[in-house]
């Protein structure tokens, strides 16, 4: 799934680096967990995980890869569903069968058609192509079923956060857009126009009982005791709600008030100081001085925000800190998904060791 900052294709550099600094430990705490990549990863490798996002979508994905650590059954469902579609009689295993159930479910013309398609907004100056009005319909169809499942005790707390975390992995491939959601195309992507199906997610079960969260994670530092405290803060200055927005209404489903030509949704609380420079290292040396933690592994950019050397001489106020870093290639898309330019920036890696 596209995410700003996502470290899915250098994790593995990260993992190796830490190793060869002594890193080690049981726990780890994902204090940015977004989509859930780092966590998943630290999950295969057998620690046991605590996670934290202020985001409602992301909580939806920690709850579905983390803290989750079984295949779901859907028990209570299949024998209400039964085999209502053809494609879902060709299923024997449970999680394909409800999927496809749902992605053969008829249009619904409810928040994401009437505010984010093409039909639904064409009273607007601009009407809003994030998705194709079939699509946008079938959203709405798939995500009120589920809500009805759940509300109904047809599904359970796990199985219905992983059916949201499907669809919100599904939806990423058919969006009309470049990345993110803060603008829509005004021409259709190909593959904006195919018709919309559920796919499946991945289940790690490393047999303990992980912890997810879905609040700001500064007010977990009393609450958390971590061996390992990774954070992976903001870079620059632009705020991930506004360029997550659709991917957070269709998470919460809550008919939020939006506004302006892209839809925005309204709310002001999930802002993060993390995206100013000063309140961002004011909130470091506070992570530093309180969290309870043997190492602080932070991952920046030579592009971030925050200065090297006041970020070094922060930390090196609570242990032996070092600094890793390794170049990378970054892409940046234009308005028409196509890599704009490409250029190679460096991954930091802050380690400190906190004095015992």
């Amino acid at each position: 799934m596209r995410y700003i900052g996502n470290k899915e294709n250098i994790i593995d550099s990260i993992y190796s680096i830490l190793i060869k600094n002594g890193v080690e430990g049981d726990s780890f705490f994902d204090f940015f967990a977004g989509t859930t990549s780092v966590g998943r990863y630290f999950k295969r490798k057998g620690h046991r995980i605590f996670s934290s996002d202020v985001m409602y979508m992301s909580y939806c994905m920690q709850q579905a890869y983390i803290q989750n650590n079984l295949i779901p059954d859907f028990a209570e469902l299949l024998d209400h569903i039964g085999n209502h579609t053809a494609e879902s009689s060709l299923f024997s295993d449970p999680m394909d069968r409800v999927l496809g159930y749902l992605s053969d479910l008829p249009p619904v013309k409810g928040f994401i058609y009437n505010n984010y398609t093409p039909e639904g907004t064409k009273h607007l100056p601009q009407p809003r192509m994030y998705f194709s009005s079939e699509n946008g319909a079938k959203i709405d169809a798939i995500r009120l079923q589920i809500q009805l499942w759940h509300d109904t005790g047809l599904i359970n707390d796990h199985e219905y956060f992983i059916l949201i975390t499907s669809l919100i992995e599904s939806v990423s491939f058919h969006a009309n857009v470049a990345g993110v959601y803060a603008a829509f195309h005004k021409k259709w992507d190909p593959r904006a126009i195919k018709p919309l199906r559920l796919r499946r997610i991945e289940f790690i079960n490393n047999g303990l009982d992980n912890s997810t969260y879905n609040q700001d994670s500064m007010t977990l530092l009393d609450n958390v005791a971590t061996d390992i405290l990774y954070l992976d803060p903001p870079y620059n200055g632009r705020q991930y709600l506004p360029n997550y927005h659709l991917l957070e209404t269709i998470a919460a489903y809550d008919n939020p008030p939006i506004k302006g030509v892209t839809g925005l949704r309204q709310d002001n609380a999930k802002k993060s100081e993390f995206c100013n420079a000063r309140k961002a290292l004011t909130n470091i040396d506070k992570i530093a001085s309180t969290a309870q933690y043997r190492y602080l592994i932070m991952s920046y950019n030579s592009e971030g925000i925050m200065p090297q050397e006041e970020i070094m001489e922060c930390l090196s106020g609570y242990g032996e800190v070092r600094l890793e870093q390794f170049d990378y290639t970054r892409f940046k898309s234009n308005n028409n998904g196509k890599a704009k330019n490409i250029r190679t920036v460096s991954e930091q890696l802050y380690i400190l060791k906190r004095n015992e």
